[in-house]
């Protein structure tokens, strides 16, 4: 695949995903949830303050065939401040899944309970 394609495709996954948040939180205004600029450095889904307390996750995205889980998180984690870091990936054809620590699971259950 050439490099210009592969990006392409990276892209094209962000903006699904960054769609996907957005729909999912309604009262969010169009602007808080946006598809990073290919090449800007930290996460690849920027959030506005009222998104991050909505959604308090930092988002690496990876549209790859075969990717390096552990890297990718290392650099989800490197990228998330006070956020918890996540990888959004996808294979060709295949369904958008999500990988988080299972630790940071169960915290993201138990506060949704506590709200």
């Amino acid at each position: 695949m050439k490099p210009a394609s592969a990006k392409a495709k990276g892209r094209r996954l962000q903006q699904a995903v960054a769609k996907m948040i957005a729909d999912a939180f309604p009262g969010l205004e169009p602007d808080d949830v946006r598809s990073a600029i290919m090449g800007e450095t930290g996460t690849d889904i920027k959030l506005s303050p009222a998104a991050r307390r909505r959604f308090p996750f930092a988002v690496e995205c990876k549209a790859q065939e075969r990717l390096d889980l552990r890297g990718a998180f290392d650099q989800a984690a490197k990228n998330a401040g006070e956020l918890t870091p996540i990888v959004v990936h996808k294979r060709n054809r295949g369904e958008i899944l999500c990988t988080l620590t299972f630790a940071d699971l169960l915290r993201a259950l138990c506060d949704s309970q506590q709200s």
